[in-house]
């Protein structure tokens, strides 16, 4: 059983962005959520996470790996997915996961190739495996990424923002890929679409502003709107006094008209109707409230 334990870990750049504000997370095995808008924080805390830029303050650690003190121990049994996974313009995929596997520390050549076409047949890409890796579509680039992030036997994935332009069909297979691999170490998924930690996650946290504005089960809190989420279809027209007059917590087109989700202890009338919450509704009303205090 793995555990990443994250204590009070604060970081604000020269420009005087807060961008980690007192983070503190507890994380064992298996797929852990971490969402959020852009600009949130997240992309901050994954790389903190990762070695690749320091805290000013608070700790990290891997099991028994003090992460800020023995960075190449946290590397040598770390998986990294970035956001932008840049690739050598002209290898094949076969090629880069070797050439990642040396870098890695597996010296011996045998031991390396078996891995390889392992990772290949595993994500689904050994017929591929000597295709330039640039000529693959973003689905694709990113079952290399996850495969690379695999070498090693890691103890800990980061994978930030990995469905982000995917088509439908890519984002099934990497989610069905990710679940895959996400039982015996720790997975930490870092997105801003709400249906990549309902469908994979079983505990989660939000950010907003630098902060943690939730840490639990996606359940436990969708239960917690229970009766409060109510809907309404509204013309055009109507939108500026419907967000003057509701706390609305999303606000998206529908058959060309504005369908709002307001926050209510209480049916607010004038046309609303009880709607069963969901983790978008969560999302939105987590964010709107921690805009709100700290407007």
């Amino acid at each position: 059983m793995n555990k990443l334990t994250i204590s009070n870990l604060t970081k604000t750049y020269n420009n005087g962005v807060k961008a980690l504000d007192d983070i503190s997370l507890e994380l064992g095995s298996g797929m852990f959520g971490l969402l959020g808008p852009n600009g949130a924080g997240k992309s901050t805390l994954m790389r903190t996470i990762a070695t690749l830029q320091e805290a000013d303050s608070g700790s990290i650690l891997l099991n028994d790996i003090d992460v800020e003190k023995e960075p190449r121990r946290l590397r040598q049994v770390l998986g990294y997915l970035p956001q932008e996974f840049g690739v050598y313009p002209n290898i094949s995929a076969q090629g880069l996961l070797d050439h990642v596997a040396v870098l890695k520390g597996i010296t011996n050549g045998k031991e390396r190739k078996e891995m390889v076409s392992y990772l290949l047949q595993k994500v689904n890409l050994y017929d591929k495996r000597n295709k330039n890796v640039k000529s693959f579509s973003g689905g694709m680039k990113q079952r290399v990424g996850i495969a690379q992030a695999l070498i090693g036997s890691p103890q800990l994935i980061i994978v930030d923002e990995p469905t982000a332009g995917l088509d439908p069909g890519e984002r099934n297979r990497f989610h069905n890929l990710l679940a895959d691999v996400g039982e015996d170490v720790v997975v930490i998924l870092s997105t801003h679409i709400v249906d990549d930690v309902r469908e994979l996650c079983s505990n989660m946290a939000i950010m907003n502003n630098g902060s943690l504005v939730y840490k639990g089960s996606p359940l436990t809190v969708i239960e917690e709107l229970n009766g409060k989420v109510w809907r309404k279809s509204i013309d055009r027209t109507e939108l500026q006094a419907h967000m003057s007059n509701y706390q609305v917590i999303s606000n998206k087109m529908v058959a060309g008209k504005p369908q709002l989700h307001v926050l209510s202890d209480s049916n607010p009338g004038d046309g609303f109707v009880a709607v069963d919450p969901d983790l978008e509704d969560v999302f939105f009303s987590k964010i709107h409230f921690s805009d709100t205090v700290n407007a």
